[in-house]
């Protein structure tokens, strides 16, 4: 079975590519993302979308992206009210703590991807031409891979004690973190939820797309130290996960 590989497109959005050959997309926000490589703005083939919370630039390309691809869209309950008010038909709202099993896998082939919904700290209001809506609440995803590969995107959030819990709980093999400041953790305690949390691995986002944004990779490196390996990819690059090679 082929390894996970996951495209960092900037900001929040990854795509990743299913060791079962399945294409997925966390946080859609391609069209106007100053940081996404022009040969990522649009996308023809995606099998889900996953959505963390209702702010512009995690959710503004969700239903154009949707309708083009038919993909499943999972996002809280409230979110998915609002996606289905758009004209979004494919899709399946939750609640954090709910797992679910997203894609099905076959009896004599490799397993489904499953996704649990977490916890986040942060807001998640969606701006609906001059008017915000309420969105529900800002979540976290721990994806499980067809190879048991286990990431979780956190979403945009601030460092909170039931990061532990996560770690403790589902164990993630690669944790997606923002490490930005003023919207979300700074490096700083970036470093911390990676000490938190328990991972081996580990890739920053939500940082330098904006000026207002001043946490840096490097200094994210800097604290995290020998604790964990930091991989730091410039949007339109992609790492592989080789698990084998990671539980070593």
């Amino acid at each position: 079975m082929p390894d996970l590989k996951l495209t960092w497109l900037g900001h929040s959005t990854f795509l990743m590519d299913s060791p079962g050959g399945k294409r997925i997309l966390v946080d859609p926000w391609t069209l106007g993302n100053p940081a996404c490589p022009d040969g990522f703005k649009q996308l023809d083939r995606l099998d889900l979308m996953l959505i963390t919370h209702g702010h512009f630039d995690h959710i503004s390309d969700a239903v154009q992206i949707a309708r083009a691809t038919g993909c499943l869209v999972v996002c809280i309950h409230e979110t998915s009210l609002w996606l289905a008010g758009k004209g979004v038909e494919n899709l399946q709202g939750m609640n954090k703590g709910g797992n679910i099993p997203v894609l099905a896998g076959s009896s004599n082939g490799p397993a489904g991807i499953t996704v649990r919904m977490v916890d986040a700290r942060h807001s998640c209001g969606i701006q609906d031409g001059d008017q915000i809506v309420y969105g529900g609440e800002a979540a976290g995803f721990v994806v499980t891979f067809e190879d048991g590969t286990k990431v979780y995107h956190s979403g945009d959030t601030a460092l909170f004690g039931d990061m532990a819990l996560i770690g403790e709980r589902y164990a993630p093999d690669l944790a997606l973190l923002p490490i930005g400041d003023l919207y979300t953790m700074d490096p700083a305690d970036a470093a911390r939820a990676v000490e938190m949390l328990g991972v081996k691995q580990v890739i920053p986002m939500h940082h330098s797309t904006f000026d207002a944004l001043p946490g840096k990779p490097e200094d994210f490196v800097r604290r995290v130290g020998s604790r964990a390996r930091v991989v730091v990819l410039e949007p339109g690059q992609h790492h592989v996960f080789k698990k084998e090679a990671a539980l070593r």
